[in-house]
């Protein structure tokens, strides 16, 4: 069985939820490895909506091992709260695996993160305030607390008193705000630890020996390529590695055990919050996309710019990535338009590019070069084949996948898993 990793594409919000939950139906394990809870995942069942921001897509499934690994920082009061959502849905998650190695968001990287971001006032990010980039500058600095660490009291206890220390200190005289109070912090925290304590374990160790077994794994990206830390569009990014390398930075499997990746892409292109985005609507037809899309984000409700498909951008992911197959998400959202259009380069004054800038101010600078074609009237919600499409959005496909230079396995037409038409089943097993 193979090994798969699901990536997004673009800027995130791609709906890799509902490719993960597609392409685990038959899955042994299911590993979120990036990020926090500034990411989320929303799948639709027989009707029901589930939102995801630790816990993977698998928990829905109880054959599937769940496991939160390495790389993910792991807000505990969010991670609880998910359980216990899920568990009064009646799905109650017993097959949890959680890393010793994964470091825990504090009250402190909350507060620094939206004070931080106060004090950048013109030049800030954007980020959703929830502590994710100072708990992952705490891990770089060697200063973090980790899984291993909550769940230990002893250990906690040390930890937090000499983090706390120096947190306080920031606080109060860098920026002038309240100090945290450590016993109250240990109080609540060690609710927590009593709780996940019976998941904590190796997942690196587990993980290895389930693919050397021959156990189908997914492992399951949050954010998208373009917000990665290193290859995105920094400093508007992200604080970890959302491409597909990340899988094995974040969960200690080596490359050589991962059989194929595919990248998620929307068939047109959204992103959140501060930073370049050279295909941006702001009209009519950005504000059409929004509404029928819902592009508004599953973790902070805030409204999603909205452009075109840009197949320079995709490219980059398909190449950083080694993509081997594209799931194509929302094709139904750009239907009942007159033109779809689909940037294949960009133009900076008299130059043509076609390969994705990494210097930003010539990014600033590009203008996108389109290609336009008819769009259709037809609702395609109900397809389930390719013959059930229109023409034109058979050939939008076509297009997509030949102006990226990946095939496209799968097309989305509606959030729910059985809306879905696959093009080329082989490339998603």
């Amino acid at each position: 069985m193979p090994t798969i990793v699901v990536v997004g594409m673009q800027w995130g919000d791609e709906a890799k939820g509902k490719i993960v939950d597609y392409v685990s139906q038959d899955a042994d394990i299911v590993v979120r490895y990036n990020g926090g809870n500034n990411a989320g995942h929303t799948v639709v069942v027989d009707g029901e909506v589930f939102k995801f921001h630790t816990l993977p897509v698998g928990a829905l499934n109880p054959r599937v091992t769940s496991v939160i690994a390495d790389g993910v920082v792991i807000d505990p009061a969010v991670l609880v709260g998910e359980l216990d959502s899920l568990a009064a849905r009646g799905y109650k998650v017993e097959n949890l695996r959680i890393s010793g190695n994964a470091h825990v968001i504090m009250p402190y990287h909350k507060v620094l993160d939206r004070l931080e971001e106060e004090q950048k006032g013109a030049g800030k990010i954007g980020t959703t305030g929830r502590g994710i980039g100072p708990c992952y500058a705490d891990k770089v600095s060697r200063t973090g607390i980790r899984m291993a660490e909550l769940v230990d009291p002893d250990q906690f206890g040390t930890r937090l008193h000499q983090c706390i220390a120096l947190k306080n200190k920031l606080l109060t005289r860098v920026y002038g705000a309240q100090p945290l109070n450590e016993a109250d912090v240990f109080a609540e925290y060690e609710t927590y630890a009593e709780r996940l304590a019976p998941y904590v374990q190796d997942t690196a160790f587990f993980l290895h020996k389930c693919a050397k077994q021959g156990k189908k794994v997914v492992f399951e990206g949050a954010h998208g390529t373009l917000l990665d830390i290193d290859h995105g569009t920094y400093p508007y990014v992200t604080s970890s590695h959302t491409v597909a390398g990340g899988a094995c930075i974040g969960t200690g499997l080596g490359p050589t055990m991962i059989h194929r990746v595919i990248g998620v892409a929307k068939s047109y292109t959204t992103r959140v919050g501060e930073g370049w985005f050279p295909t941006e609507l702001q009209d009519e037809t950005g504000d059409y996309i929004r509404e029928r899309g819902k592009e508004y984000g599953t973790t902070t409700g805030r409204p999603r710019r909205c452009g075109w498909f840009d197949a320079v951008a995709v490219r980059l992911s398909a190449r950083v990535n080694a993509a081997d197959a594209m799931a194509l998400i929302s094709l139904d959202v750009i239907s009942g338009l007159d033109k779809v259009r689909v940037c294949s380069a960009y133009r900076n004054d008299h130059r043509i590019i076609c390969d994705f800038p990494t210097d930003p101010v010539l990014l600033k600078e590009c203008i996108p070069v389109y290609d336009e074609m008819p769009g259709w009237k037809e609702d395609i919600s109900g397809a389930r084949t390719l013959d059930d499409l229109p023409v034109y959005a058979r050939d939008y496909l076509e297009h997509v996948s030949q102006a990226v230079g990946v095939p496209v396995a799968l097309a989305s037409v509606g959030r729910s898993r059985e809306q879905t038409v696959v093009l080329r089943p082989e490339l998603l097993k």
